[in-house]
């Protein structure tokens, strides 16, 4: 049974002194300025019990940086909301208004569906 010791890949040995080792979990993920974001806000009702919320994908940057941005909006529509797998999701019908916040903030926003 073959074993992967501490997520290296493509390596089985080496003699050079300064090799760095590739590493499956590597997260060199950046996040990108305001103005360089492409952002798509819209409504879903989706596996959600009818209930509506507004989703805003397409945000390029760490975790960190989401849940910032996920808190910001959350707190200038006085609504609840979450962040998870790149998206964020704030509770109701609030397109219009989320589209507003992220354009005041310099980011590039696209309204999607209807």
């Amino acid at each position: 049974m073959a074993k992967k010791s501490k997520g290296r890949v493509n390596v089985v040995y080496s003699t050079n002194p300064d090799y760095d080792y590739e590493n499956e979990f590597e997260e060199d993920v950046e996040t990108l300025p305001n103005n360089q974001q492409q952002l798509k806000v819209y409504h879903d009702r989706k596996a959600r019990k009818g209930k509506t919320a507004t989703i805003v994908e397409g945000f390029i940057g760490t975790p960190e940086d989401l849940k910032d941005l996920e808190k910001m909006l959350k707190a200038k529509c006085g609504v609840g909301g979450s962040s998870k797998d790149g998206l964020i999701i704030i509770q109701g019908e609030l397109r219009d208004k989320v589209f507003d916040i992220l354009q005041n903030d310099g980011f590039k926003v696209k309204k999607s569906g209807g």
